[in-house]
């Protein structure tokens, strides 16, 4: 797929800077999220094959992919300075569905989670503006951010959509899973807004789905 990139003079001056620190503090850039292309079977949004599924009205983030439990969770404090979400291809007919059903035009951003009290509580620490994805479909996108996100070890990059992504991949195995805002009970259901996007608040999220799995990652600036 081909990478379509938005650039923001902010970016790269924070990257350069990143990159010229002293060597006492090496700056380090990792993608938090990205899957060995070697895993089994690959990592291709399902739209707009039949079913065409896609992520709507929720926070979500990757629980695991196989053996992988650490896949969403930053490293090493630093910064987020973009996003990259692979989309799908709906087409006319599907994306007329979505739009009628989930609330309008597809959208997103990423969101930073913090683990709490009581379990499967996170807080919501920091969030992207959300894009419109559309002039992305069927390509795999990267988001500078204008606003880097400061992130500690041990965070949770998630990805926040307000009405709905073609950012889903199917076809894994049990032991592949990600995590949704969803209120216990309405994990069945889309019609319901469920964003986690108050900053600081802290919600349960309750929902888990398998065999799937939210085709985005993060980019990471850190320093030791």
């Amino acid at each position: 797929m081909a990478m379509m990139k938005r650039t923001y003079p902010a970016i790269f001056a924070i990257l350069v800077l990143a990159l010229a620190l002293p060597a006492v503090a090496p700056a380090t850039l990792a993608e938090v999220g990205v899957i060995p292309p070697t895993t089994s079977p690959e990592t291709v949004p399902s739209c707009p094959a039949s079913p065409c599924l896609a992520v709507s009205r929720t926070t979500g983030f990757q629980l695991k992919v196989a053996k992988n439990t650490t896949l969403m969770t930053v490293p090493r404090s630093g910064s987020i300075v973009a996003w990259t979400v692979m989309l799908g291809k709906p087409n006319a007919t599907q994306i007329k569905f979505f739009n009628a059903n989930e609330g309008g035009v597809a959208e997103a951003g990423v969101a930073i989670l913090r683990a709490q009290k009581p379990k499967l509580t996170w807080k919501l620490i920091a969030s992207s503006p959300t894009v419109k994805l559309q002039p992305y479909f069927g390509k795999t996108a990267q988001f500078p951010l204008e606003r880097t996100i400061a992130v500690k070890k041990g965070d949770v990059v998630a990805m926040t959509v307000p009405t709905w992504a073609p950012a889903l991949a199917l076809g894994f195995g049990k032991d592949t899973s990600w995590r949704a805002s969803r209120a216990r009970r309405q994990c069945a259901s889309t019609s319901a807004q469920s964003t986690h996007t108050s900053i600081g608040s802290s919600v349960q999220y309750f929902c888990l789905y398998q065999t799937a799995r939210l085709t985005y990652s993060a980019t990471l600036v850190s320093t030791p």
